[in-house]
Parts: C-alpha cells; sequence; structure tokens
C-alpha cells in the first residue's frame, strides 16, 4: 500500500485517516446478576458537562507469530467478554431520572448493552508514526470517542476500544471511557485483569482459531457512516495529575471544591495557562456514587486547605501501572500515552485512592480556548 506523505512538521502536517473495518458490541461472557447501578447527581450547570473522557492508547510492536497476529483482535475480543464479567458499568449506559434546571439525575446501568468495539488499520509504519512531531494531535485517529448524546443518553455507549493495525505489523490499543463512568483507577485495574486473561487464552489455546476470528467474519462493506462517525479530538488541553498523600482526612463537597481551587492555581502557573473564572468538577464518592458540579474559581482557602498544602504535590501518569501490560508474553509496550479528551472548558476529577500513602488523586484539564 501507498502510504500519503507526511507535509511539513509540527501541528501543520497532515495524516491519513484510519480506516474502521469492523465494528460490533462486546457484551459480558453471562448476564451481570445483580445489575449493578451507579448514582449520577449533576449540579450548578448543564447536561453538556458531562461530556469528556479518559483515553489511554497502548503501543505494540509487531508480534512475533504471524498466525497470533492474524488472530489478534479475535482473541482481545474472547478475553475482554470474560473480564466484563468483573466490569460489567463499562458495557452499561446511561438513564436521565430527574431534571430540574440545571440539576438533573441519571443513573448508570450494567444492562450488558456492551463496549463498543472497532477494528482499523492506518496506512503507516508505527515507528513513522511515533517519530512524527506533535503526534499528540493525530492520536484521535487511534482512539474512537463520541459524544453522549444530550438528549438521548440512553442510547450513547460509554466505554470504546479501538484495536489498530499499522503497515508493519505493529497495533495500538486505544482505550476511551466517560468520565462519569469510570476513573484512571480503575481502568488501571481493568486493563492489568484484561490482559492477564488474554496472555493465559492464549497460552491456553495455542494455534487454536478463536470464536471471533474477524478474518472470516468481514465483508467488503465499509460500517454506516452513523456508526463510525466520531466526536472530533479537540486539541488544546493540557493536563496534570496531583496527589495528596495525608491520611485520615474527612472529604465532603465543599473541602472538594477548595482543594479542586487550589490545584488549579498549581496547574496554572506550572502551565502558565489560565483557566477563567469557572470549572467542571467530578468527585467519585464511592464505586455507586459520582458527583458532577459547576464552580466558580477563587484563591481563598481555608485552614484545613492551607494545612494539606506541604502534602499536596505533582503526580505523573507513570505512577498508574499500565507501561508493562502485555496482551502476548513478551510483548510490553513501547509507548504509552494518556489524556482527558473532548472536554469544552476545564475539569477537574477527584478520586479518593486506596494506595499506600495516597488519599486522593485529583485530575485538572485546562483547555485552551483559541
Amino acid at each position: 500500500m501507498v502510504v500519503p506523505s507526511v507535509l511539513n512538521h509540527g501541528a501543520s502536517q497532515t495524516l491519513p485517516k484510519s480506516h474502521i473495518e469492523a465494528v460490533l458490541s462486546v457484551r459480558p461472557l453471562k448476564v451481570t446478576e445483580p445489575r449493578q447501578v451507579r448514582h449520577v447527581s449533576v449540579k450548578n450547570t448543564n447536561s453538556k458537562n458531562i461530556s469528556g473522557c479518559y483515553n489511554i492508547i497502548l503501543y505494540y510492536q509487531k508480534l512475533k507469530e504471524e498466525e497470533h497476529g492474524l488472530f489478534l483482535v479475535g482473541w482481545i475480543v474472547e478475553s475482554l467478554a470474560r473480564v466484563l464479567l468483573d466490569y460489567p458499568l463499562l458495557a452499561g449506559r446511561i438513564q436521565k431520572k430527574v431534571e430540574n434546571g440545571d440539576n438533573m439525575e441519571f443513573e448508570i446501568v450494567s444492562n450488558d448493552s456492551g463496549v463498543r468495539f472497532y477494528e482499523a488499520r492506518f496506512p503507516m509504519n508505527l515507528s513513522e508514526f511515533l517519530g512524527l512531531s506533535g503526534k499528540e494531535c493525530f492520536e484521535g485517529e487511534l482512539v474512537f470517542w463520541k459524544e453522549i448524546d444530550e438528549h438521548n443518553p440512553q442510547f450513547s455507549p460509554l466505554f470504546y476500544i479501538q484495536v489498530t493495525k499499522f503497515e508493519c505489523g505493529g497495533y495500538s490499543i486505544g482505550i476511551s471511557c466517560s468520565l462519569i463512568l469510570e476513573d484512571v483507577l480503575v481502568i488501571e485495574k481493568f486493563l492489568k485483569n484484561w490482559a492477564e486473561i488474554n496472555n493465559h487464552m492464549l497460552l491456553q489455546n495455542e494455534k487454536k482459531t478463536p470464536i471471533f476470528c474477524h478474518p472470516l467474519l468481514k465483508n467488503e462493506d465499509p460500517p454506516p457512516i452513523d456508526v463510525i462517525s466520531r466526536t472530533p479530538c479537540q486539541n488544546g488541553t493540557h493536563t496534570m495529575l496531583f496527589k495528596i498523600t495525608a491520611q485520615g482526612i474527612n472529604f465532603n463537597m465543599e473541602l472538594w471544591r477548595e482543594l479542586a481551587m487550589f490545584c488549579i492555581d498549581e496547574a496554572e502557573e506550572k502551565l502558565q495557562q489560565k483557566l477563567g473564572s469557572d470549572f467542571c468538577l467530578f468527585v467519585k464518592e464511592s464505586c455507586k456514587i459520582i458527583k458532577v458540579e459547576g464552580c466558580s474559581s477563587k484563591s481563598v482557602y481555608s485552614k484545613e486547605v492551607l494545612g494539606l498544602k506541604n502534602n499536596i504535590i505533582e503526580a505523573s501518569w507513570n505512577d498508574f501501572g499500565v507501561c508493562g501490560l502485555a496482551f502476548q508474553e513478551g510483548s510490553k509496550p513501547i509507548h504509552v500515552s494518556h489524556s482527558i479528551g473532548s472536554v469544552r472548558d476545564g475539569h477537574v476529577i477527584a478520586v479518593q485512592c486506596p494506595r499506600e500513602n495516597v488519599s486522593v488523586v485529583v485530575i485538572v484539564s485546562l483547555h485552551n480556548e483559541k
């Protein structure tokens, strides 16, 4: 295949588009019993602010065995159906319950609607893509996201996976997850369990053909355009992570707001970028409750927040252990990319963390309006 030339450098260069070859919904291997439910409370904002997603892309070099390369997606789909047994909300949908002006109530229900799965090809070698200047601007071709329909949210998947094969035999696995669905800590566990299941299945079924063997199932007709149209990747979003190391804190929404504002001030100073007066705060109180609230930024803090100042330190995406994930034994990713995508304004995501010496992880995304 002739690869279209890459023009110029940096943001002005142009790339070919990924070609979607197959689309399917992957459901948990068994019906989820009992059904899980997550309550989503949206306050002082509109339904558009339940938008946004957490993206992660893992890049892998060419598979060692040609046969495994042929059946790559088939095994990934089978192992995905198995791991979803432990994460049924990923295969669920959101339902609107109550609406009162800018205050709304939603539920995410594990109704086994399925994770939306895409198989794609990209007409370029992996090393060439990774060597691009400003490649982050083009990663939207490797991770699929379609914004939640604010009028009919129940028809919108909340979790997408795209496996993209490069010309050289390398491939990427792109994950896109709604901010109201899960957080980076849960996705880290999900990916580790998924990789373990996939590796085990490959070892147990060496030389066998997976049930979902796409080379046998594909046809020449492209998927319908309404299935493959995606929300464009918005450039200009910069993200910083913070972790709070103090223990025994009694969190409430007022404290969450102040901690978010403090982290925004730190991010603005570090990134030399102003957020503005308003932002959207996501707080995951538990696995059953998430609160979304429109807030106004201010730089006046209580004694409690000032007392935590020395315990709020900058973190890194590398603190989340997905860099060593191998979906085939001995094949770890050569690069991992994280981002918060499709955010219109400033977003702050706060998650209580069960790890040793860390009580909270705060993610600040500043959107640069041009």
